[in-house]
């Protein structure tokens, strides 16, 4: 623990002393990674004042991409799920929740690109898993 800054002494001349002090009893000489220069995140060579942010954000899995773009890589990723799925009652599930945030996206759109979706055929869809599902592609 520090000691507290004495009245009358500048700031910057308080820690200045700290950090010699510190130097002196060795504090600083086996520091893992001392001499080692900070690990780039990526290859980019411009300084990013959000690095912080968009590290925490990659840690946490979350994403800023618009809403009508979420919604794009959901039904993405929920079309590229379904070879795994098993019932059919699951699928059709799935689909008819799409459909229905489609149709919001569709009548009151959100800010950003557009949504380029229309909703699906749920039995074209789900005539699609079946046959996906009796010839094992998919």
């Amino acid at each position: 623990m520090t000691e507290r800054k004495p009245p009358g002494v500048s700031f910057e001349s308080f820690v200045d002393k700290q950090i010699r002090d510190a130097e002196r009893r060795g504090d600083f000489t086996a520091l893992s990674g001392a001499g080692k220069p900070f690990a780039a995140d990526d290859d980019s060579t411009t300084y990013d004042e959000n690095w912080w942010i968009k590290r925490k954000m990659a840690r946490e899995g979350l994403s800023v991409l618009p809403p009508s773009l979420a919604l794009r890589k959901e039904v993405e990723d929920a079309f590229a799920a379904f070879p795994r799925t098993a019932s059919e009652h699951t699928v059709r599930r799935i689909v008819t929740e799409l459909n229905d945030r489609i149709r919001d996206m569709m009548f009151k759109p959100p800010p950003g690109p557009p949504l380029g979706l229309k909703p699906y055929d749920v039995d074209e869809v789900i005539a699609q898993w079946r046959l996906d599902r009796m010839t094992g592609t998919g």
